[in-house]
């Protein structure tokens, strides 16, 4: 059955980055095609999971990298998996999966009162979590992944950095290089209010009581998969911008920068682009001066005027 080879694949996907994605994508489509077995799978009786995604207004970005994770799946049965008697769990090559077509949506960064619209929808540790986004540049599975052991701390400048290791962002997967993540006022703010909740993960969330506040909370602090939930889609909706991605919070970040006068490299560094000039760690007067470009993206009056222009 096609719910036994995602079991296995994802069984095998534990130590990659993007495991938490591969799972939210098995766990959308195996409703659809999990009972059914792997040679029965193909673009006919994937209608019904494109038909009902596209219903929920996902995006035809997102529902094809479910299909890629399909396709992978069938592959892998293909040519991986085995019986007892040695035999491919799929006796045949993979069909071709028809992906839907994408239609590229221009960046849309936010102006401060869109911000100020969506934050205040937002439960409180998306808010922290979209706040730092915004002031740092990160994607939301850096974000999501971010751990504590990363942090570096520069003294010289009295705050940290953090250094993620080349295998847990999507430029040091092409250049096997660390991403330095520089933190302005706002993102080391947000950092030190998230100290001391997890060990291991900085951005944590646990069911709070509705009720009776003496006694304990329902549940432990758990790692958060992805900022793209409920949450998320409810705040975004009440803000009046039913389209807004988390990407867009990266966006804003370097459209902010632009807007305050950073030059392109250090925007490409600041944002974590792969380029020939950018070093893997960076010395403690270099870090300084990156922290105060970093903050450019804080003035609200130098960033307006641009941003008006970019989002209409």
């Amino acid at each position: 059955m096609f719910a036994e080879c995602a079991a296995k694949y994802l069984k095998e996907s534990e130590n990659k980055a993007s495991v938490e994605t591969i799972a939210i994508h098995i766990v959308a489509v195996v409703p659809f095609i999990g009972h059914l077995e792997v040679e029965k799978i193909h673009d006919g009786t994937l209608e019904s999971f494109k038909a009902s995604r596209i219903a929920d207004r996902v995006t035809p970005t997102t529902i094809n990298r479910a299909l890629e994770v399909v396709r992978t799946i069938l592959i892998r049965a293909a040519k991986v998996y085995r019986d007892e008697d040695g035999l491919p769990w799929l006796k045949q090559a993979p069909p071709a999966i028809t992906m839907l077509d994408e239609t590229p949506r221009e960046p849309c960064p936010l102006s401060w009162s869109q911000q100020e619209a969506l934050f205040k929808h937002l439960p409180k540790h998306l808010a922290n979590m979209a706040l730092f986004a915004i002031n740092s540049g990160l994607r939301d599975s850096n974000v999501c992944g971010l751990l504590w052991e990363w942090e570096v701390k520069v003294p010289e400048v009295g705050r940290s950095v953090f250094v993620i290791p080349w295998q847990f962002h999507k430029t040091g997967k092409r250049k096997k290089r660390s991403l330095v993540v520089i933190l302005n006022d706002a993102a080391w703010s947000i950092l030190n209010e998230q100290r001391g909740l997890d060990a291991i993960h900085v951005f944590v969330y646990r069911q709070e009581r509705r009720k009776h506040h003496d006694l304990a909370p329902l549940m432990q602090y758990h790692r958060i998969g992805t900022m793209n939930n409920s949450a998320w889609h409810t705040a975004r909706e009440k803000a009046g911008l039913p389209k807004l991605r988390i990407h867009d919070l990266r966006h804003t970040y370097g459209a902010r920068l632009r807007a305050a006068g950073v030059l392109n490299e250090d925007r490409a560094s600041l944002l974590g682009h792969a380029t020939k000039s950018m070093p893997e760690h960076y010395a403690a007067a270099d870090i300084g001066r990156l922290i105060n470009l970093s903050n450019g993206s804080l003035d609200r009056k130098s960033t307006c005027t641009v941003l008006s222009v970019i989002n209409r």
